[in-house]
């Protein structure tokens, strides 16, 4: 992948591996990007994951062409970025370790290296010349690690964007941008809406080209396409108008009715109804259509006094990840004492700026003809709420 006559990419592809982070399914890969400032000093900008690391340093010494690394600028420490750093340091003895200060904790908690003489410690703004290029340091915390920086190339108008604007899928997998990019930061960034923030409005201070992501393709091409994008997600504005219908159903019941109701609020002109199976379909997914709508309608039967169990993982999700600022409908299900609506609703009411309908459904065991008023009303209130 051709960057630029100076930068170079040298990060590899993994399409071994089945759950990134041990939990969210990436059937097509992963990639872990690197990349090599080459001026009269050499900047190696972040390493990758131990487990591509045969490949990766290989591609390292043919981007090097003979030479040696001056600096290893570590941008975030978690270990698909910083696996192979150990082995770095030792590999080039006389290379400089640019980081900040929590950096090097971390490093002390990962590995068994002395660095008391060859470290680079920066703060917020901090510059480093390598000959033509500069590299400025921007502090990212919380964005999503605490030690967490950015790094701007001020000839080339570069942002080294760490973990921001990443995505899975390998290099090489076709697939739309914004789809896994979502799925990805929603999942794992989407908690640390704020810090997204404060670093977007660090990045408009300066005029970037090409943004080089840890992880995902190059960005070199409409970039207020995707910096939107960020401004919504990290703002959790609905990025589109529709209703997503979350269903947890034991034996059929429960879909059932998701299902008829997802087919009147069509009836009443609503263009957009999304609709998923949280026993079957990839929590991950749903976890990224419930922030990609504005709207939202939760079913499930009662299960020990609660919602079904897989309601309450996904409930659990969108907790710890600040889901809020959207309308959501309800609708429960119970043979002698449904009690999913009270359980669901206990969740929601500890998000932020959650509007719940009050409209709430309640079927015994099966949906029939003595339902349909009700399902009606939560239809219409529901597309009443964009």
């Amino acid at each position: 992948m051709f960057i630029s006559d100076s930068v170079k990419y040298i990060g590899v592809d993994d399409r071994t591996i089945d759950l990134f982070e041990s939990q969210y399914v990436v059937e097509n890969g992963v990639s872990y990007n690197s990349y090599l400032i080459v001026d009269e000093k050499v900047a190696l900008m972040d390493t990758v994951d131990k487990r591509g690391l045969d490949e990766w340093s290989k591609n390292l010494e043919n981007a090097l062409g003979g030479r040696s690394v001056d600096y290893i600028v570590v941008q975030h420490m978690e270990p698909d970025h910083a696996g192979s750093l150990a082995y770095t340091i030792e590999k080039y003895p006389d290379a400089i370790v640019v980081g900040n200060a929590k950096t090097f904790v971390y490093i002390n908690q990962f590995f068994d290296v002395d660095l008391s003489d060859r470290k680079l410690e920066v703060k917020e703004g901090d510059t480093l010349s390598l000959g033509s290029h500069t590299l400025t340091f921007l502090m990212a915390p919380m964005v999503h690690w605490p030690e967490v920086m950015v790094s701007y190339e001020s000839s080339e108008k570069i942002l080294f964007s760490a973990d921001g604007f990443g995505k899975f899928g390998a290099l090489d997998a076709d697939e739309d941008w914004a789809c896994e990019a979502r799925r990805y930061y929603f999942n794992i960034v989407g908690k640390y809406g704020a810090p997204v923030q404060a670093l977007l409005k660090k990045a408009k201070t300066v005029e970037i080209e090409k943004i080089l992501p840890l992880h995902g393709p190059i960005l070199d091409e409409n970039l207020g396409y995707y910096i939107d994008l960020y401004d919504k997600w990290s703002s959790y504005t609905p990025e589109n108008e529709g209703v997503f219908i979350a269903y947890a159903s034991i034996h059929g019941n429960t879909k059932k009715a998701a299902e008829i109701l997802a087919d009147k609020i069509r009836a009443l002109g609503e263009e957009k109804v999304a609709i998923s199976d949280l026993s079957r379909e990839d929590m991950a997914e749903c976890v990224e259509d419930a922030f990609r709508y504005d709207r939202m309608i939760l079913c499930s039967a009662t299960y020990d006094g609660n919602a079904f169990v897989p309601m309450e993982d996904f409930l659990h999700h969108l907790q710890i990840k600040d889901y809020q600022k959207r309308t959501v409908g309800l609708l429960e299900n119970g043979t002698w004492a449904p009690a999913a609506a009270k359980s669901m609703r206990s969740y929601l009411e500890s998000m932020k700026n959650i509007t719940i309908l009050d409209d709430v459904v309640s079927i015994k065991s099966t949906y029939k003809p003595e339902n349909e008023a009700a399902l009606d009303k939560l239809a219409q209130a529901i597309v009443r709420a964009k």
